[in-house]
Parts: structure tokens; C-alpha cells; sequence
């Protein structure tokens, strides 16, 4: 089942190379537990991949690549308007929310056209104008690497956070998600007050929008915006976008009183997200490049590799745009994708 010296270039978004000295697709649990049992691998690292889009490799990986590739979607529960929806952790996650979209099952259509897959959603706890995947998460199954038993993990259980979850700290490496499971509705309330799904909804001439609506202008937006991985290898946006407290808002507005900031209510204290795009972009990055590793030029939060470029280029790169916006701004920038 295992496979030696794979490149690793076509499994990741950003088109870095990199090759596993050990690789296995994984289309269910079995072949899983296989993978993890050979002794060829036993005490090697290991690294999960799902679409590679949210991961900047330095180099090769001396040790195991878990592909997941499982398949399947399906109605696990209905109560009133309320449906429970599971798919595995292989599904490309944008055919699964146009999927749902397609059954009648609504909530996800905010977070379409997001790269990656249903299985890596949960740990970046994914989310796009306005809507973030917890919001409609209702619990995952995972095999746990120490015990090889299956847990199931609820809501709390996963510690949602801004693009965080407990798979990103402490459970870092200790779980493989096999699915998830969504509680999704049969109403159609469309989510349409993030300004740009609005500005674009006005533009396509729709006042009452549904939720296919919405998903038809979140892909416009997105690839207007966003480059195509396909086409421009990039793992989406490079960095979070900051939170603040009060005070440093305050000092920071004195200085910069056009700097866009988002309050963030549900804190209560006064906190606020800043657009770390827009801090990049007042610091001159945007369309700027560093080798072959560059800033997109409609985009200041996504880094492309313009061609040939190494995770050490990306990482230069990034770390030249975040000394930048700390002196600038005195604002700390966090990168989203994990490096490996």
C-alpha cells in the first residue's frame, strides 16, 4: 500500500516542491489503520494532507504522507427543518457545499469555492463573508493515532477559535478526522450582511436573494479577487487578519484614522479585527515580489509562487511583510497555512 519518493508537487496548492519519503492514499479506515501499522513507518513523522491547501512545505518530508481520499455524503438525521449532514474527510469541500445546496440543506453557501477538503475544514475552522464553519458544525469522528480507537468529537470538544481549532494546539498530530458532520436547514435564510456579498448582490440586480444566490455571488467575488491555484499557486489568505484590544485600536486610529476595523461584539471588550490586507497593502507589497515567490496584485493577503518557487522563498517573503506591518503598525501578523 505504501509508496516511496512521491512528489509531492501536484498535492499542494501553492506548487512547492517537495517529495514524501513515504506516501499512502487513504480511502477508508482500514487502509488508514494499515498505512499506520506498517513497519516500514513505525516512530517516521507523519503529515495529513487533504487538498494541500492551507500548507507551505520547505522541503521533503522524511517520513509518512497520509493522503485522504475517502468519499461520501449523506442524510444522517432529520428533526423538524433541521437536517444533519455527513460527509467524508475526502470530499473536495466546494462540491460539497454545492451538493447541499443542491439537496435543499442551506448554510454553507457563504463558505463556497474554498479550497481543500471536508476533512481539513474543521482544524482551520474555515470561514468567508460572514459565516464561519462552526456556526453549523455538529460533531467529527476521528481515529486517535495513541489508542487507534475512533472518538467523537462535539462542538466544544473541538475549541473553534478565528481559523483555530484543538487540532492546531494540543491535539495537533493525534487525530486523523475520518468525516463530519453538519447541521444544516431546509429554510432559506440567505446570510447577506457581509458587505461585499451585499455590494455584489446589488450589482447582479437581486433584492431578495437566496441562498443559491449568495453562493453564485461568493464565487464571483472569489474569483475576481482570488488567483486560481490551478492556474497560480497559492494557498489562499497567507495571514489572519489581526485582532486587537481597545487600546491598541485607539493608538493605532491616531495615527491611521482610515485603517478599516471590525468590532468584535461578541468579545465585549472593546477588541476589534483590523484587515491585515490593508496593512500590507499601505506598506507596498501588494504585486511586489521577492524571487519567485510574490504578493497577488488584486489581493494583498494572498502569496503566489510566480513560477518555480521554494517554501523557503514563500517564508522569506512572508516574514519581510509581517516586520514591515509590526514597525509600521506595531501589529503582529499570524500566518494562516501550517509549515512543514
Amino acid at each position: 500500500m505504501l509508496q516511496q519518493h512521491i512528489s509531492l508537487l501536484s498535492y499542494n496548492t501553492f506548487g512547492l516542491p517537495a517529495q514524501a519519503r513515504w506516501f499512502a492514499r487513504i480511502d477508508s479506515l482500514a487502509t488508514l489503520r494499515a498505512g499506520l501499522a506498517d513497519a516500514r513507518v513505525q516512530g517516521l513523522r507523519r503529515l495529513i494532507l487533504g487538498g494541500g491547501s492551507n500548507v507551505v512545505l520547505t522541503g521533503d518530508f522524511d517520513g509518512l504522507v497520509l493522503h485522504m481520499a475517502s468519499r461520501g455524503v449523506e442524510l444522517v438525521g432529520e428533526a423538524g427543518d433541521a437536517v444533519w449532514v455527513r460527509a467524508q474527510a475526502g470530499e473536495a469541500w466546494h462540491g460539497f457545499v454545492l451538493h447541499t445546496l443542491q439537496q435543499g440543506w442551506f448554510g454553507l453557501e457563504n463558505l463556497s469555492l474554498i479550497p481543500g477538503t471536508v476533512g481539513a475544514a474543521p482544524i482551520q475552522n474555515i470561514g468567508a463573508y460572514g459565516v464561519e464553519l462552526e456556526s453549523v458544525f455538529d460533531s467529527l469522528e476521528a481515529l486517535d493515532t495513541q489508542t487507534d480507537g475512533i472518538v467523537t468529537l462535539d462542538h466544544a470538544a473541538c475549541q473553534f477559535g478565528y481559523r483555530d481549532s484543538v487540532f492546531k494546539r494540543e491535539r495537533a498530530g493525534r487525530y486523523v478526522i475520518l468525516n463530519v458532520t453538519f447541521k444544516l436547514s431546509r429554510v432559506a435564510q440567505a446570510q447577506t450582511h457581509y458587505r461585499d456579498v451585499t455590494q455584489e448582490l446589488a450589482t447582479l440586480g437581486i433584492e431578495q436573494a437566496t441562498p443559491h444566490d449568495v453562493s453564485r455571488a461568493v464565487i464571483s467575488i472569489r474569483k475576481r479577487k482570488l488567483p486560481d491555484p490551478a492556474i497560480v499557486g497559492n494557498a489562499g489568505s497567507f495571514f489572519k487578519n489581526p485582532i486587537v484590544s481597545k487600546a491598541a485600536l485607539d493608538k493605532l486610529l491616531q495615527a491611521f484614522p482610515s485603517a478599516p476595523h471590525y468590532s468584535q461584539s461578541q468579545a465585549n471588550d472593546g477588541s476589534a479585527k483590523l484587515a491585515a490586507a490593508w496593512l500590507i497593502d499601505q506598506c507596498g507589497w501588494k504585486g511586489q515580489r521577492l524571487g519567485a515567490a510574490g504578493v497577488h496584485p488584486n489581493q494583498a493577503l494572498v502569496l503566489i509562487n510566480a513560477g518555480g518557487a521554494t517554501g523557503a522563498e514563500v517564508l522569506t517573503l512572508a516574514q519581510k511583510i509581517a516586520q514591515d506591518v509590526e514597525q509600521r503598525f506595531g501589529v503582529i501578523l499570524e500566518r494562516e497555512p501550517v509549515v512543514v
